[in-house]
């Protein structure tokens, strides 16, 4: 009998507590509670801290990026245009709305990593 099936290796409900789960898909599913939550929840929850550029790629401090379009600045006739390389951004923690803080020449910015590619 494969682990996959052996009731002992499911996991509990996190919901009831109860142990009678079973996959369904790529969900557990529990019968006494109706509760279904993902297989995968574990490995996305560890992974959530990691921002990722437009293309998925991991994005670290130091690393260099490119805009993949033009962005204007809110408050400023400003705009960065598509194709500007930015080296060395850093990661802010708990940064709220952003995940990249950079320095350009015209000045100081945090941008989402949405709008950048790794170079």
């Amino acid at each position: 009998m494969s682990s996959a099936t052996d009731p002992s290796a499911l996991p509990d409900c996190p919901v009831c507590g109860m142990a009678n789960t079973y996959p369904d898909g790529a969900n557990f599913v529990c019968p006494d509670c109706s509760h279904e939550w993902a297989m995968v929840a574990e490995a996305e929850e560890a992974d959530d801290d990691v921002v990722r550029d437009s293309n998925g790629t991991p994005l670290a401090d130091g690393d260099a990026v490119v805009l993949i379009k033009d962005l204007k600045v809110k408050g400023s006739t400003i705009t960065l245009k598509q194709g500007t390389k930015v080296k060395s951004i850093r990661l802010p923690q708990g940064a709220g709305d952003h995940e990249v803080d950079c320095r350009m020449e015209a000045g100081i910015f945090m941008l989402k990593a949405a709008f950048l590619r790794k170079a």
